[in-house]
Formats: structure tokens, C-alpha cells, sequence
């Protein structure tokens, strides 16, 4: 029997635009660190994929298309997500008003993961975020 061992264990879904797509990305990200036994800051990363998943319907994914969200569990260990879009468009941390609804999606992910940022691709871009993470014994 062959036994494909991926290094880092990674997992990698597709969404179509559509704004039920939030809610089954983060249900993707919540059977992945139930998999992984990763309990520790389930809430924080759970968040975040919420916040940019949303911003990549929102401001990356043009008509017809869709985003990916890939987790990866690397040594250390570390939890890195990323969410995958084929928009243009600059990804920055707005400074919003206290009466805006809006643009605090980035301020939480700047305070919730250890590390944020943005790489480009083409096309598109791929924005990620990082937890140090701890596995049960």
C-alpha cells in the first residue's frame, strides 16, 4: 500500500463567491485542527479565516470566480493560513472611524495572529497569518 505523507501536512479548499462560502471555509479550518488536535487558539485562527475570507470575497474575487484557503502545520509548530483570490487591489490595515461598520477585519488579524501578510501571485494575491501552536501530548 503507498502512503502519501505530505511535510508540512497541508489542506487546501476551494470556494465560490458566494457569501455562505465564510461559513463552510471556516468549518474547513475547523475539521482540519480538530484533525491535527489543534485546540489551543482554535477561536483566534478561526477569526481570522472569517476576516479574510470575507475580504477576499469582498475586495479579491471578481465575478465568476472563487478563493482557496490552505492551512499548512509546520515544525516549531506553527499553523500557517493562507487565502488565495485572483483580484488586484492592495490589501492594507485601514484606520476606520469609530463610526464606520466597517474595515476592522485587518486590525483583527494584526492583533489575533503572531504574523500577517500578503504575497502576490498571478493572478492575485495570497494573504496569510500565522499562530504558533501547540500539540496535546
Amino acid at each position: 500500500m503507498n502512503v502519501e505523507v505530505q511535510h508540512p501536512p497541508k489542506r487546501v479548499a476551494f470556494f465560490r463567491k458566494d457569501r455562505r462560502s465564510v461559513r463552510t471555509a471556516r468549518e474547513f479550518v475547523r475539521t482540519a485542527l480538530a484533525d491535527w488536535s489543534l485546540t489551543a487558539r482554535r477561536d483566534d485562527v478561526l477569526l481570522c479565516v472569517s476576516e479574510l475570507a470575507t475580504n477576499a470575497l469582498l475586495h479579491g474575487v471578481p465575478p465568476g470566480r472563487g478563493f482557496a484557503v490552505l492551512l499548512a502545520l509546520h515544525e516549531g509548530p506553527f499553523l500557517r493560513v493562507e487565502v488565495h483570490d485572483s483580484g488586484g487591489g492592495e490589501v492594507r490595515v485601514p484606520e476606520p472611524s469609530a463610526e464606520s461598520e466597517h474595515g476592522r477585519g485587518l486590525l483583527l488579524v494584526t492583533a489575533l495572529a503572531d504574523k500577517w501578510g500578503v504575497e502576490g501571485r498571478s493572478p492575485g494575491k495570497i494573504v496569510w497569518c500565522e499562530f504558533g501552536c501547540r500539540r496535546p501530548a
